[in-house]
């Protein structure tokens, strides 16, 4: 029965996917005599907490009642009062918890708080289900730079354009589709400078009331230009442009359409891409889906920044030996120096399949 309660409070917490960031999504049910009185999840940044959304819609008295929250409750003063501080108030009695909170601000702290009012706190509850449904935050919290989603389509020989570069389209409406759910859930969405000249993409959120990612793009060489629509809609989506060039006259042009620009050293004549994950990170960007061509994909697994893979496979084959395939550069030498991944989950969407990685 438990079991129920919070696989419940899971469910809530997903609701709130692509609102939260730079937060944790969190679910919460408040249960007394085997019935549900409230429950609530963290809906918005800034907004309140699951906790105290799940107080808020209470039908009775929740006195002597048990909270199960997919997260440790917190107990610092931040954009909302402590929910711990709430918890005691409305004197409920048993506090059930899945995930722990790794933020130094709460991390034990509001357990060990919620004890002292005597109250009793159960630990590590359904923690690896809870625990999955904030893998963003968890690398966020603890590493301060973005959680990086590499995301790419293929077809079934491996290519993600033809030899004439064609690319539109590998995959089907269903799962170019599902992709805009992936815009919508992470903070920013970055290329390399080379699928801006090639596909003058937009970068947004095409998903029915989604949120526009932060768009970024890595042009070392400053080779953007300036009819693209990236740099045509800057002053209405946010855009990072992250460079090693100091062109003052372009530059300017950039900012007065309304790009942000990032001065950012080369390193093996491209990005420093770890100096780039660092000021992304402190820009408050909790996780970046990584949609950049095969040059940018190899960079940021030769550099070991890469987090999750989200691969969208194609009934089809383009073959051709000079087709664009989705990790370029010189690759390893041996097979025991590969990047490895861990399968986590496939979907089949109509007659594509998505697979999804996570590194090890």
């Amino acid at each position: 029965m438990e079991r129920k309660y919070m696989e419940r409070a899971i469910e809530l917490a997903k609701r709130a996917r692509g609102f939260t960031s730079p937060n944790p999504m969190v679910g919460a049910v408040i249960v007394k005599d085997g019935k549900v009185i409230g429950e609530g999840y963290h809906e918005r940044c800034g907004e309140l907490h699951a906790e105290r959304n799940a107080l808020a819609s209470l039908t009775e008295s929740a006195e002597g009642a048990t909270i199960y929250v997919t997260l440790e409750p917190c107990c610092h003063y931040g954009k909302t009062p402590p929910c711990t501080e709430a918890i005691i108030e409305h004197k409920l009695a048993k506090v059930v918890i899945g995930s722990r909170d790794p933020n130094p601000l709460v991390s034990g702290k509001g357990a060990t708080i919620l004890r002292k009012a005597g109250i009793e706190v159960v630990e590590d509850f359904m923690r690896e289900e809870c625990d999955a449904i904030n893998p963003i935050f968890f690398h966020y919290i603890t590493t301060k730079r973005p959680y990086v989603a590499m995301k790419y389509a293929m077809t079934m020989d491996g290519k993600i354009a033809t030899r004439t570069g064609a690319s539109k389209w590998i995959t089907g409406e269903a799962a170019r589709n599902h992709v805009q759910t992936l815009r919508h859930a992470y903070k920013g969405i970055m290329v390399g400078i080379g699928t801006v000249l090639a596909d003058n993409p937009m970068l947004n959120c095409r998903m029915q009331g989604g949120i526009d990612p932060v768009r970024i793009v890595c042009d070392t060489h400053l080779r953007i230009p300036m009819d693209c629509q990236i740099v045509q809609t800057a002053d209405t989506i946010e855009t990072i442009l992250a460079t090693s060039t100091n062109e003052k006259e372009k530059i300017d042009q950039l900012i007065k359409k309304g790009v942000q620009i990032l001065q950012i050293p080369e390193k093996d004549g491209c990005i420093d891409l770890n100096l780039l994950m660092q000021t992304l990170g402190e820009k408050g960007i909790d996780s970046i889906l990584l949609e950049g061509g095969g040059r940018l994909n190899d960079s940021f697994l030769r550099e070991k920044l890469i987090q999750k893979a989200y691969v969208y496979l194609a009934p089809k084959i383009f073959g051709g030996e000079d087709a664009k395939t989705p990790v370029e550069g010189i690759g390893v030498s041996l097979p025991e120096q590969s990047a490895n991944f861990k399968l986590q989950q496939i979907q089949q969407i109509e007659e594509d399949i998505l697979l999804e990685y996570i590194a090890k």
